[in-house]
């Protein structure tokens, strides 16, 4: 029974390490399309003051499947609001946002170009669509622009009337220096009126962050209230893991779209958001899935989504209004600064993406690991440090159930001369052997799940660590020991053949796991269970190959501190207690020795 459990608990890990892992990699990768060289404006001097605003003419790139914007917005007119944190590039075509530069996020490590979050500019951001003669293309005037506002206006057939309103620092005083404050208002020009109609804001266009990157978190998401609601690039372009396993047709859409309440919509990859909380709620998302080129240097072609999330406009009088607004952060995924925000806009960081319970994990646990990571961040100032403490923390907290599992396993050891002897004694005979198992248990006061019961309960911290650090944006191209960038695989060097990446940390973390499996007793005799187990960490180390450096750094430094909890418990412990057989005859209790293998003889 014990060895079933052991198995039952290696296969749980990993199955929830690997679910973290997969994710889309079932899915096909997607066909790579024409290269657009996107235009970029340069940064200002002075990132601590507002600019004037700066106008310019160019094309906005775009590399996607739809319908390009590139050529018919040759006399575009280019506005520039700007911060400490950002630089927001407006349009008068859509009279939206084309993009925004972050400048405190790098394109690349060392790099002085900022990462730019809409990049592929399939349409502006906050561009309306489904109000009739309205949408990414539509020539806007701009009315003003001054330090820390826009406006643009259009009027359509001199029946409607529409003033948008963009401003950054907003009204209320410390305010997040990433939020940009949106205000529609749509007045009628005619005696008629104007029924009740639908407008959808875009959301943009978000892709994956680096090769390395295999999209668990790229997806729209909108939040009800309640509960989140994801659309995910394989259910657009058909296959991945639910087709796979019959739970999908499997067919590409160009759309999809998800009807119900929605408080906040965003577009999201793996460190980076753009999220928007209307004054009142939407009712649909719709995501659309977005082609681009290659990476540079990689043969694995980009991919990304675009998203809308659409409103209703009540009907307007002869000469009323109505207002369509809302509150756009565009930004970094920082826990810290997104559990600011009232409406659960924290959601956003999907801290448990797949397998787990996203109420225990997201909603408990992996926040508070965040908020301690990020402390100890502040006091030693480096991130691989501070994941070390942090696993030290971990091992602390759960030291009580992990050294109750070991002493567990040396006491299940001890049972297997008396285990095999009933297993040879009643081979023929399975129910007299259960029964003779379990007497052998209870003359013995052993538990059968004492060595798997403390495990499953420490399992949701550690997976909760584990998934937490792989969407945390302060990790990006933070650099420890030989490692770069521990949100990226440690790789030192490729092999000639087949350009196979050579990284280091998750073979440190392979040889942990096999030095720790030395030291832990074997609670089976059962030769079968103990060749299974011997392929662990191999099976593992595989799973875990092209896992980001600060996992791997924290799976490594959690079996070193395992390995030292291992050897004190092996020195430290001791049982002398006789060993009971089913008749209650007592015999001698050998120790066991870490140093003695099967087939091996003690010189």
């Amino acid at each position: 029974m014990d060895k079933k459990n052991t198995v039952i608990g290696v296969l749980l890990l990993l199955a929830a390490f690997a679910s973290l892992y997969l994710g889309n990699r079932f899915a096909p990768p997607a066909q790579p399309a024409p290269e657009i060289a996107p235009a970029q404006a340069p940064l200002p001097t002075a990132p601590n003051q507002a600019s004037p605003v700066v106008q310019s003419v160019g094309s906005a790139p775009q590399n996607t499947e739809f319908a390009a914007l590139t050529g018919k917005n040759a006399d575009a007119v280019v506005s520039y609001l700007e911060n400490e944190f950002i630089r927001v590039e407006f349009t008068n075509y859509g009279g939206a946002i084309g993009n925004v530069a972050f400048k405190k996020y790098g394109l690349t490590k060392g790099s002085s170009l900022p990462f730019v979050f809409n990049q592929p500019r399939v349409e502006p951001m906050l561009s309306i669509t489904d109000v009739p003669g309205l949408g990414p293309e539509t020539a806007y005037t701009l009315v003003s622009a001054g330090d820390s506002e826009v406006i643009y206006e259009v009027v359509l057939e001199g029946r409607l009337k529409v003033t948008r309103r963009f401003s950054l620092g907003y009204e209320m005083e410390g305010s997040d220096p990433y939020l940009i404050r949106h205000d529609t208002t749509l007045q009628d020009l005619s005696s008629n009126g104007a029924p009740q109609t639908v407008a959808a804001l875009s959301l943009g266009t978000t892709s994956l962050i680096s090769p390395s990157d295999w999209g668990q978190y790229l997806n729209i998401m909108a939040w009800d209230g309640e509960d989140d609601v994801v659309t995910k690039p394989d259910e657009l372009k058909g296959g991945g893991f639910k087709s796979w396993i019959g739970l999908s047709d499997g067919a590409p859409k160009s759309s999809i779209t998800k009807d119900g309440t929605v408080v906040w919509a965003a577009a999201k990859n793996q460190f980076f958001a753009s999220v928007y909380t209307g004054d009142t709620a939407g009712f649909s998302t719709t995501a659309r899935r977005v082609e681009l080129p290659p990476f540079e240097g990689s043969s694995r072609a980009n991919e990304g989504l675009t998203g809308v999330v659409s409103y209703t406009l009540p009907a307007m009088a002869p000469g009323g209004a109505s207002v369509l607004g809302g509150d756009f952060y565009v930004g970094p995924k920082e826990y810290d600064r997104l559990r600011k925000f009232e409406q659960k806009q924290s959601e956003v960081m999907q801290f448990a993406p797949y397998f787990f319970s996203k109420i225990f994990l997201s909603g408990i646990v992996a926040p508070i690991l965040n908020l301690t990571m990020v402390t100890m961040h502040g006091w030693v100032g480096n991130w691989g440090v501070a994941i070390i403490l942090m696993t030290l923390l971990l091992k602390i907290v759960t030291l009580p159930f992990t050294l109750a599992a070991s002493k567990s396993a040396k006491r299940m050891a001890k049972l297997q001369p008396l285990m095999k002897e009933v297993r040879e004694q009643y081979k023929d005979q399975p129910q007299k052997l259960n029964e003779a198992t379990l007497k052998i248990f209870k003359e013995n006061k052993v538990n059968p799940m004492g060595g798997c019961l403390p495990i499953l309960i420490t399992m949701p911290l550690f997976v909760a660590f584990f998934a937490m650090l792989q969407g945390t944006a302060e990790l990006r191209f933070t650099s420890f020991l030989w490692v770069t960038d521990l949100s990226t695989p440690d790789t030192v060097w490729r092999l000639p053949i087949g350009n196979l990446p050579l990284n280091i940390m998750p073979i440190l973390m392979g040889a942990t796991m096999i030095y720790q499996m030395r030291l832990t007793p074997t609670p089976t005799t059962d030769n079968a269970q103990v060749q299974m187990m011997k392929f662990m960490p191999i099976i593992f180390t595989l799973i875990c190959y092209n896992f980001a450096a600060a996992l791997a750094l924290y799976s490594t430094v959690n079996g070193v501190f395992t390995i030292a909890q291992q050897i004190i418990v092996n020195k430290t412990t001791k049982d002398d207690t006789p060993l009971v057989k089913p008749g209650g005859a007592e015999v001698e209790a050998k120790a066991w020795n870490p140093n003695k293998r099967k087939g091996k003889k003690k010189k």
